[in-house]
This record gives C-alpha cells, structure tokens and sequence, in this order.
C-alpha cells in the first residue's frame, strides 16, 4: 500500500457512521438518529504512524441500488478513481440480518473490506453472543468491535488500517449474482454459524414507544414536548439577553465618549451597533432552540416524530421520508431542503422543497420574540403556561398547516403517476451525548451569528446613510422625530412604498424593513434597530420600547395588536431568504420552482396579513 489510504466508510443509516468519523477523524460533523441525515460524502484526514488516511463518510444507505440522490451519492465513491483502498463497514450488531445485506453487495467489487461491529451493549441487551473469531473464519476479513458514541476500540481499529494488508473477499454468492435470495440465504446460514440467542429482553424503548407512537398520545405527547421548548425560549432566555442587551447599551455609552464627533460616529453607533445587537440579544433564544432540537434528535425521539406523521403526510400528498426535512425546517430551510435528497419519489421531493420554508425557521425567531414582547402580555394560563409561549407555539403550528394544506394543493397541480415508500427503522433510545448536544448548539448559533451578521452589516450600513441623508444637496439629518425621518432617502423610498401595504396595516417603516428582510428574515429586527436607534446619540434603549411609544400624527399608536399580528403572519408565510432561493434553484436545476415559491408564499403571506389585519383592526 501506498503512504496514503483511501478509506471508505459505508453501511446503513443509524448504524454509527457518523460517530466513528468523528472520532477517528476529530472533526464534528452533526450526528443524529434521523434517516437523511448525511446527505453527502464527508471526507477527513488523519495519521496513524507513517500512514496518512483520507477517511470518505459515506450517507447511509439499505442497498447498492441506488434510488434517492443521497443513496447515488454512498455508492458513486466505489466507481471514482482511484478506488478505495478499503472498505470500512458498519453494521448494528443488534440487528446483523438487515446490517449485512448492503455488506454482501459490497463484497461483490473486489475491495478489501474491514466489518466494524458497533452496538454490541445493544445486541447483548437482547440477548445475542456473537462469536467474532468464527465470524471472521466464516467471512475471511477482520472483524473488529467498537463503541463509536465512547470511542472503546477505535485505538485497536486505527492501528490495525494502518498495518494490516486487506484483501478481497467473496463470502456471499458468486460473481455478479446480486438477487435478493443469493443474499439472505448466506447472510441467515452465517448467523446460524456465528450468533446465538441467550434470551430475548423487551427493550425500555419499546414500552416508551407504546405511548410515543401511540396514534392518539403520540401527538398529544409531541404538542407537550413544543409546548414545553417554546416556554423555555421565553423563560431561560430572559437573563442572557437582558445582559447581552446591557453590554450592548454600555458600549454604545462607552462609544459616544471616545468617539470623536462626526459621521463615523453616527455610522458606528446608530448603524452597526444598533443593527447587530438587535439581532445578537435574541441568539440564546436560538441557542436554545437548537439546543431542544439537538437533544430529541440524539435520543432518538424525533425518529418517533417521524413515524407518527407517516401516515397523515402521504394522504397529504408527501412521503414519510418528508417529515426529517420538514422538522429540520423548524431550524434552517436550507439544509432541509437539502435533505430531501434520500426521497426517492420525484413528485413527493419536488412538493416538499415547495412547502418545507413555510416551516417557521430560527430566523423568524428574533422576529417572532420581538413583536409577541411588544403586544402579547407575559401572563400565566391555569398558572404555569406562559402566554407569550403559547402565541409563539401558535406561529410554529400556522406554518406547519400552511405547508401541509400548500402540499395539497401541489399534489394536484404536480403530475407524477410512480408511487413512493417509506422504510424507516426506529432506532432504540439513547442516553444524550451532552458533549456533542452542546457543540452543535455552539456551532449552529455561531453559524447563525456569521451568516447573519455578514448580511446585517452591509444593510445596516445602508440603510444608516439612507435614513441619514436626503435627496436635496448637502442635506443630513441628525433624526430624534419620526417626521423628519420622512425626509430621508429611506422614508422616501417607504412612502413610495406605503400604499402598497397599507391595506394590511404596514406603514413605511415597516415596508423598509420588509424590503430589507428579503435579503434573509432576521434582518427586520437589525433594520428597526437602525431606525429606530438614528440619532440617538445618548444611550441605546431597548428597541420594542422605543416602537410601542412610536405614533402616528393622530397619537394612534402604530404598532397595535393587528398590526403586530399582521405582521408575524406576513413573516410567517413570505419567502424573504434569498439563499433558500438559490438552494431551491440547485436542487431542481430549473428556475421555474423558485420563482412559482416566491410568488406563491408572498401572495399567501399579503393575503393571510390581510385578513388577520381586518380581522382584529
């Protein structure tokens, strides 16, 4: 072999993979218990003596026949050049019937392969004894044992690619004989070889599952678990960000002292500043969100979620394998979009991108928190349910109904006459890995903060010399009244847009930052932080208090409970994220879908604010 080892790491969803990449490679790629997870080849590097292994992580996968684009992708590595040196597969030891088939497909191509047994507390718990060293007789490669949640025999593992010689073999059916029946009958007579049955235990998960999926607790249990994440939103994330909040105010005190009078103060102060924190105080309520996403993802729960949906999805016109890319919504719609790559059925994959981003994402978030604050008030129902939590529960399950019934409506409008199926092994419950719950809550929130901070600056930028300066000559403003906000570029350009909006209660501050949310959701709140904060020279007071004193001429206050909750529905319901356009473009290949999404969702979200509008003003 050469100093350098091509290794590939294959077998089916849920057995491990993405654990043992971790640990072998010490990067961090997201791991969870949910099919379609990894949707593409992740490739690490790491070093065991003098060998320098490229370590492929393949998207797990049930058979070598590849239907999904996320199966296209776990087989394609085996045809590139130059091919794997080794192939590294995992199987579930609890369940090696189903774990082997995929194997034996594999051992038809001539590539060493090494068979990595994971979850063999699990196989002992039901009572199976594997005899390895049978196994590996019967087989005639190495056979190892690891733990990949704790990383017990990954040592053993490592020292043995980078010194052992391995070499093909053929141990189901001959060359090329790739029938089912070949198959199953070599993988159940080695069984009868290698395992045996002590006795037969019924697992913890199991009886959760006799209310988890249950067809009516199940999504009792289920609404309880959101009731419950979404009053922990509003709760837990009071005291950080009302420190955050805080800092922010300091600096900016801190700020107009040392600056020295003159335009990059104004610009500092009132537009980077001002528009970042409005934006950075609501990242623990994000924080957290991932951080509840994360933990039902790593027990196992959110499979669960999957299972009981199953079934009132595809009378909706969508596959069960939808339901991972629609909870994943609830985070980002851009790798849930991604995620629809494991649906076979072109027609169910085509109405799930369609309808995943009206799946309220983290970024309506700060918009969602900021205006419930402002109009909801925080008071108890039956003396534990917070109101605010249970308005912000309400939003989540108005997007959820507005994608279910839009995936209705696209399944008669999308012609497709080839039927879809849905396999999905509930993996058994976990104990969470706090370690990597918390790291990817890290990660996701850092992520969020860069991606949207990018996005904020520049607007906030602009939007600061819009609201600044005015189209006559040598005209600047220092604002501290609306009214002569009026005279700027920005509230030129929001009156020329105001007739357009006022029929659903949105003014031309509004409609500022409506047009400036379309560049990504979470950028209202920085752009009302922008102008809202114009001029204020003193101190940084909190936003929502600066909007509720905001009025009209006629002393009408402006943001009253129906335009406050005209405007959530519009958030709710309008396509105002550029990227998810352009991953919408990628994964159809064709300009027609995004552009039928964008009108569609802004029509809905007018519409909808229209009538919520007239329905409480």
């Amino acid at each position: 072999m050469s100093s350098q080892l091509k290794i590939v790491l294959a077998g089916n969803p849920n057995c491990g993979k993405s654990s043992l990449f971790n640990v072998l490679t010490g990067l961090k790629q997201k791991i969870t218990n949910v099919p379609g997870t990894t949707i593409e080849n992740k490739v690490g590097r790491f070093k065991v003596g003098k060998k320098e292994i490229k370590l492929v992580d393949t998207p797990g996968t049930y058979s070598f026949n590849p239907k999904s684009l996320d199966e296209k992708e776990a087989v394609k590595v085996f045809f590139e050049d130059p091919l794997p040196d080794t192939i590294l597969y995992i199987a579930d030891a609890s369940n090696l019937k189903r774990n082997l088939f995929y194997f034996s497909q594999l051992a038809q191509h001539k590539i060493p392969m090494v068979l990595v047994l994971n979850m063999l507390d699990i196989a002992d718990f039901k009572g199976f004894e594997i005899d390895i060293d049978r196994l590996e007789k019967e087989l005639g490669i190495r056979v190892f044992k690891i733990n990949a949640r704790n990383g017990e025999g990954t040592d053993v593992l490592k020292k043995a690619l980078s010194e052992d010689q391995f070499v093909p073999h053929y141990a189901f059916g001959k060359d090329n004989d790739h029938t089912h029946e070949s198959h199953y009958d070599s993988i159940i007579k080695l069984l009868n070889k290698t395992t045996t049955l002590k006795s037969k235990r019924e697992l913890i998960s199991n009886k959760i599952d006799a209310y988890a999926t249950h067809p009516i607790l199940g999504y009792l249990m289920f609404l309880v678990v959101l009731l419950v994440i979404f009053q922990s939103v509003f709760t837990l994330a009071s005291y950080p960000m009302d420190w955050i909040e805080n800092g922010f105010s300091m600096f900016s005190e801190f700020l107009s002292q040392v600056l020295p009078e003159g335009w990059v103060k104004k610009l500092i102060i009132n537009g980077l500043v001002a528009g970042i924190a409005g934006v950075v105080v609501f990242v623990p309520q994000i924080a957290i969100l991932f951080f509840f996403m994360g933990l039902l993802e790593d027990t196992g729960y959110m499979a669960r979620v999957s299972f009981i949906m199953d079934k009132m999805l595809r009378g909706l016109g969508l596959s069960g394998k939808s339901v991972v890319p629609l909870l994943s919504g609830a985070a980002c719609a851009i790798p849930a979009i991604m995620s629809t790559r494991n649906i076979e059925n072109w027609k169910d994959r085509l109405i799930t991108i369609m309808v995943t981003p009206l799946m309220s994402c983290s970024a309506r978030l700060p918009v969602y928190t900021l205006l419930i604050s402002m109009a909801i008030p925080s008071t108890l129902i039956f003396g534990f349910i917070n109101l605010q939590a249970l308005v912000m529960l309400s939003m989540y399950v108005l997007g959820t109904v507005a994608a279910l019934v839009a995936a209705v409506i696209f399944k008669w409008i999308i012609k497709h006459d080839i039927p879809s199926y849905f396999i999905m092994e509930l993996p058994i419950y976990h104990a969470p890995r706090w370690s990597n719950i918390w790291l990817n809550c890290w990660q996701k929130s850092l992520s969020f903060v860069k991606e949207a901070g990018k996005v904020i600056l520049i607007v906030s930028v602009v939007l600061w010399f819009l609201a600044s300066y005015g189209p006559k000559p040598n005209q600047t403003f220092s604002i501290q009244e609306s009214v002569e906000l009026e005279k700027s570029y920005a509230g030129h350009f929001g009156k020329a847009i105001e007739p357009g909006i006022k029929p659903i209660g949105f003014n031309w501050k509004i409609g500022i930052s409506l047009i400036t949310s379309f560049a990504a959701r979470e950028v209202f709140v920085g752009t009302m932080s922008t102008i809202y904060s114009v001029g204020d020279e003193e101190n940084f007071e909190q936003l929502r208090e600066k909007m509720k004193k905001d009025r009209t001429p006629e002393g009408v206050p402006i943001y009253s409970l129906a335009v406050v909750l005209s405007l959530m529905v519009f958030y709710a319901f309008a396509m105002q994220c550029m990227s998810t356009l352009a991953v919408v473009y990628k994964e159809t290949q064709s300009l027609k879908w995004p552009v039928i999404q964008f009108v569609y969702m802004t029509g809905l979200a007018y519409l909808g604010s229209w009538v919520v509008f007239n329905l409480f003003g």
